[in-house]
């Protein structure tokens, strides 16, 4: 299946509970739409979030996103893992 990074920015107000519960709900909602999340990164700062996940299309990861909280992406870009 393809691997997908996903990109929200300037998300205004930003807390590490926010990011902890979105994740938790996006993996409540993720098997309605055949997406597997992996992993996220995030930097509070700045108000960015990054989300790996696996998925038959970038569509299916913004359907979780949208479903879960409402959270979606700025970018979703497929990418490949190195070694």
């Amino acid at each position: 299946m393809p691997l997908y990074m996903d990109i929200h920015k300037n998300v205004e107000g930003l807390t590490v509970e926010d990011v902890i519960a979105a994740h938790k709900r996006d993996l409540e909602v993720q098997g309605r739409h055949d997406v597997n999340y992996l992993k996220y990164w995030f930097n509070e700062e700045e108000g960015t979030i990054f989300c790996l996940f696996e998925a038959p299309n970038a569509e299916a990861g913004h359907a979780v996103h949208s479903e879960a909280h409402g959270g979606v992406a700025d970018e979703i870009i497929e990418v490949k893992e190195g070694d």
